[in-house]
């Protein structure tokens, strides 16, 4: 299967950008707590750098200086020496998990702030992203991205700083006992190690990233399906789904094969590097001190401090790997960030004022594609306090009018008002605060009944989400079962019937209270019985209110005050049910036929 171009991670990152796009993470502006912890993980560092360097090496140089003379006399010192030596390594593992101690926090810290700023661009894109991408897809992108900043955070904080640390006093001692040949060698296997770990690891980040792109679309394929899991039930497709994600991990598997051995080959070239470096190391202090020039404790010295600038720099190897792959998921995950919204505030944006709840479309032209028009210079009046039914043969634009409404997206020409204010002059959550819909499908959170319902207003009371209950006819069911309103209806809500589920995305719109209602195909899906206990429901919460029916039965919207016909993306017709059937136009034969449809089912049931 094919990763979402949308979402694909690249080797070539530039890692400068990406870094300087980091640094607010790592030193976050107006936390001074945070930053105390980081200068004290810091100097935390530093101590455990000199104790590692000056309390290890030489502890152990001069006990064995003083066993290697031979002077017996000297067993107190020598202990004391060696126990000096155990004390230092102990200080140095000390004070390394200070520093985390101190600094977990703020690498804490720093991943809360990146994710939640993430979760609430991600909330802030139009509905036009969120069609376009796969959510499985996009959750693996900010899933890696938010995990790497800690990683980086630790290894350009604890490895990369102390290793430069280290190197420097490792230099210093160096030029200063063994003269500057030791000084060259040292510099240059440090810089060929360098630059071999880079160029292997730039092959390698090729390879990871095209493993990672891999799992992003075996991961997304796997929601997506577990997600659509009634459609595959339906058609008899387990067997197919099965079969295209082995396909998918099978082709993760090979990349990540591939990836695995190139690290063997990375391994092995470093440790080929330093191990050169160490022989020749040691045996130039030999020749020295066969020369007279050094001790015997020079050569545990010397390879005592290459043994010990060795470890980071192994671990520099994975450092960089790590980080250019923390820089490719970041970079994907800044990405989404830098998505633009397709539908955002203006600059003076006022919150919206709702006097009365007049709507109206006036002259709007939009097309999801602009090759593709859906309405065709609309106009559509929606009086204060009545209520208006849309209907239409499919495409004709009637859930476009909700989407519009709720400014999901921008018309292209004209304007919708609310009481003469243009909805593109308020801010959006003054739009959606004042406009309540109950959907055709109704998604609920696999969550309580209660807290589905109390979605409807923040900070609702337990008292407030009975009454709303009640007001859409489904407290009798909640309190039939064990739970109450602890009752939980799984995912998007397959643990209620249909009817249920409408009842109780009525009740989060009754609790929501809003002067203006849509009420999109609501019933659509429902069976008549059903439909005809919930349009009682539905008749009775339009009182008072502003209302919008989007419907295709029109058994459904005969009590509207006005029926709005849609067909081409214009109003056709306009009146009510009686005045509509009298004109004997597309309104009269949608309904001779749909009356027709009923009596055939009529008698098929017989």
């Amino acid at each position: 299967m094919p990763p979402d171009p949308t979402v694909q991670t690249r080797a070539d990152q530039p890692l400068l950008p990406t870094l300087r796009r980091f640094l607010p993470y790592l030193w976050p502006a107006g936390q001074p707590g945070l930053k105390a912890r980081i200068v004290g993980a810091m100097m935390l560092v530093v101590v455990s750098k000199f104790v590692q360097v000056f309390g290890v090496s030489y502890s152990l140089k001069y006990a064995v200086d003083r066993l290697s003379a031979g002077d017996r006399g000297a067993i107190t010192l020598i202990v004391l020496l060696v126990c000096g030596y155990a004390a230092a390594r102990f200080g140095t593992t000390l004070f390394d998990n200070l520093r985390n101690a101190v600094f977990e926090r703020v690498g804490q810290d720093a991943t809360r702030r990146l994710a939640a700023a993430v979760f609430r661009h991600l909330h802030g894109l139009s509905l036009r992203f969120h069609l376009e991408r796969r959510t499985g897809a996009v959750t693996k992108v900010v899933e890696r991205g938010t995990k790497s900043i800690d990683t980086m955070l630790y290894f350009i904080l604890f490895n990369i700083a102390p290793t430069i640390l280290e190197l420097a006093l490792v230099l210093g001692i160096f030029g200063k006992s063994f003269g500057w040949q030791l000084v060259v060698a040292t510099v240059v296997m440090v810089a060929g190690y360098i630059v071999f770990t880079r160029l292997v690891t730039d092959w390698r980040n090729a390879l990871r990233a095209r493993m990672n792109d891999l799992d992003t679309g075996a991961v997304a394929h796997a929601v997506d399906s577990l997600l659509n899991f009634e459609t595959v039930k339906y058609f008899g497709a387990e067997e197919r789904e099965a079969r295209r994600y082995d396909a998918a991990i099978s082709a993760y598997a090979q990349a990540a094969t591939k990836s695995e051995n190139s690290l063997a080959w990375l391994n092995i070239g470093q440790a080929l590097i330093t191990n050169l470096m160490m022989g020749a190391g040691m045996a130039f202090v030999a020749w020295r001190w066969w020369q007279g020039q050094a001790s015997s404790g020079d050569v545990v010295l010397v390879s005592t401090l290459l043994s010990q600038l060795f470890r980071p720099l192994d671990l520099l190897g994975m450092v960089y790997r790590t980080i250019r792959q923390g820089v490719i998921d970041m970079a994907a995950m800044f990405e989404l960030i830098d998505t633009p919204a397709d539908v955002v505030d203006a600059p003076d944006a006022a919150p919206l004022v709702v006097t009365k709840g007049h709507v109206r479309f006036a002259g709007v032209r939009f097309g999801y594609d602009p090759e593709r028009t859906i309405l065709n210079g609309l106009d559509l009046d929606v009086p204060a306090g009545a209520t208006v039914a849309v209907v239409g043969p499919s495409g004709a634009g009637k859930s476009t009018l909700a989407r519009l409404l709720y400014r999901f997206y921008d018309v292209g020409e004209g304007s919708i008002t609310i009481d003469g204010q243009d909805i593109r002059g308020v801010t959006q959550a003054s739009l959606r605060a004042a406009i309540g819909i109950v959907p055709q499908d109704t998604v609920l959170f696999n969550e309580t009944i209660g807290y589905n319902i109390a979605y409807g207003r923040e900070g609702a009371s337990e008292t407030d989400v009975a009454a709303a209950a009640r007001g859409a006819a489904i407290a009798g069911f909640i309190d039939r079962q064990p739970d109450g309103y602890a009752t939980r209806v799984g995912e998007r809500g397959l643990k209620l019937s249909g009817g249920e589920k409408q009842r109780v995305a009525i009740a989060r719109t009754l609790l929501k209270n809003p002067p203006i209602l849509i009420l999109d195909e609501a019933t659509s899906a429902l069976d008549s019985r059903t439909e005809d206990e919930i349009l009682g429901t539905l008749e009775a919460i339009e009182q008072g209110r502003t209302t919008i029916v989007i419907a295709h039965r029109l058994s459904t919207i005969v009590h509207a005050d006005r029926i709005v016909v849609l067909d081409g993306g214009r109003v056709a017709e306009m009146g009510t049910h009686a005045e509509l059937l009298r004109r004997n136009g597309l309104y009269a034969e949608m309904w001779a036929r749909q009356a027709q449809e009923r009596r055939a089912q009529d008698m098929a049931a017989e």
